[in-house]
């Protein structure tokens, strides 16, 4: 397919038809060509149907610039990345090197670019396009200066002979730099008060001042924000007017059931289950594994206004598989099934992602903070179990003093040895998760085990990697 040749001249531009629009003006007609379409709004976004989304759209449709408000983990920033979606391809600009940022070719905002308009013919002035991706840019808040994002006086240029209350002295930051594009402070909260007040001047008037010195730039710009609300709710992190200059706030927040945190993790984690050494995870242990967040989120050992990133989910996620996949390599076993004894590597990928609360944690470590979410997940959903197929009865067979080891580097083979004078415990698992294949039955023994331990009906003596499961302290 042959593209059309996009203009190079201003005159050229005017014979195309183009049509000069704010960028809020943009993305509104784009969003709302899009919706009428029936096309896909925010792709990979999951669990947000309902609440987020259609408060962007009408967020969008009122032209306002918007502060997403939630905890760490929580696709605030993968949000505002989306909205680049709704900009044109491409953008014509003023194309010289004299003029500091993306001017509009009918409506130049800088000194230099309306020069160049009126100086030469629409034949003879360029124009260059900008790419849409390239419309997009955010920065940190911890360590910006006003200089990063608004501007400062340029040392070099004062030396030159240029005037300090010229335009031409500036040394212009990202904001003005984005022009006709979209920029976002992520941790709003911590941004130094003199850059915010340098914001709240931006989101008002759409101009800029720098060291005293106004520059009439009429920045045309959508501006976004994040932020975590133990922060922003707090007095003094953010200024009054800065709050009251941001048109819509977006409360993001966790997946509302684990069927949802459960299809975000499989998409996010992106991990391919198949090749020389596939892996094949039983339904219960995704249960498990994003039980254990939602036991994360609800500990009273776990500061919770700093939350329980989805990455916790998705790390904890991703080590189970990796664990499962090592046995598979080293034993020769196709496919590898993760268990429940492969969750006792979840301390290499969930320390450093728990903050704990101090006054709830009474001196636990966050190792023991982990073990007891890890045991509360596994009785949640073994219960669950145990109600929709009446797995309490396999407590009965540890009545009579049997005795059966596991651990993540146990041949699968090994477990339908030690329980093969047990039946009924076979059978039980076999309820859970129905497979003829050794290595589904050891992760649904796995799980039994832990979950009759997790619900106080057996005990285990834990060593070297291998737990062993008996009557002993009933």
């Amino acid at each position: 397919m042959t593209h059309p040749r996009l203009p190079k001249t201003l005159a050229e531009l005017r014979a195309s038809g183009w049509t000069s629009r704010s960028v809020k003006d943009e993305v509104r007609e784009n969003f709302l060509r899009l919706l009428r379409d029936g096309g896909e709004l925010f792709p990979g976004i999951v669990g947000y149907d309902d609440t987020v989304i259609p408060e962007i759209n009408i967020a969008l449709l009122a032209g306002h610039d918007m502060l997403f408000l939630g905890e760490k983990g929580q696709a605030k920033s993968r949000l505002m990345r989306l909205l680049v979606r709704f900009l044109d391809d491409q953008l014509p600009y003023l194309d010289d090197p004299a003029i500091p940022l993306h001017d509009d070719p009918y409506a130049p905002i800088t000194r230099a670019g309306r020069r160049l308009v009126a100086d030469r013919a629409a034949e003879e002035v360029p124009i260059a396009w900008w790419p849409r991706d390239e419309r997009y840019a955010e920065r940190l808040a911890p360590g910006t200066k006003f200089a990063d994002i608004i501007g400062e006086i340029d040392p070099a240029k004062l030396a030159g002979g240029t005037s300090m209350a010229s335009e031409e002295a500036l040394h212009l930051g990202l904001i003005p730099r984005m022009h006709r594009g979209i920029f976002a402070m992520n941790e709003l909260p911590e941004l130094d008060e003199l850059v915010q007040v340098g914001m709240f001047n931006i989101l008002e008037e759409r101009d800029v001042q720098i060291r005293g010195y106004p520059v009439k730039f009429d920045i045309d710009v959508m501006l976004l924000f994040s932020a975590n609300p133990s922060t922003y709710n707090r007095s003094g992190k953010v200024i009054p007017q800065l709050k009251d200059r941001i048109g819509t706030v977006i409360h993001t927040h966790y997946p509302r059931d684990r069927d949802l945190g459960i299809r975000m993790v499989e998409q996010e984690a992106g991990i391919d289950l198949g090749g020389d050494w596939p892996v094949v995870v039983p339904w219960f242990m995704k249960q498990v594994a994003e039980q254990i967040t939602i036991a994360a989120r609800k500990s009273k050992y776990i500061d919770q206004q700093s939350g329980v990133s989805a990455r916790f989910s998705i790390a904890n996620y991703e080590t189970m598989v990796a664990s499962a996949r090592q046995r598979g390599v080293r034993l020769g076993e196709r496919p590898a099934v993760p268990r429940i004894s492969d969750l006792g590597h979840l301390y290499a990928s969930s320390l450093g992602k728990l903050e704990l609360d101090l006054m709830g944690s009474h001196q636990m470590t966050e190792r023991q903070v982990l073990d007891a979410v890890i045991a509360e997940a596994i009785a949640t959903v073994f219960e669950e179990y145990v109600e929709a197929h009446g797995l309490d009865e396999i407590a009965k067979v540890f009545a009579k003093g049997v005795k059966i080891e596991v651990g993540d580097m146990l041949p699968s083979a090994a477990y339908e040895r030690v329980v093969e004078d047990v039946p009924a415990v076979w059978e039980k698992a076999f309820e859970v998760n129905a497979s003829q294949d050794p290595a589904v039955r050891a992760s649904c023994i796995e799980f039994v085990l832990a979950g009759l331990y997790a619900t106080e009906r057996i005990s285990r003596l834990q060593s070297h990697g291998r737990t062993l499961y008996d009557t002993g302290g009933l």
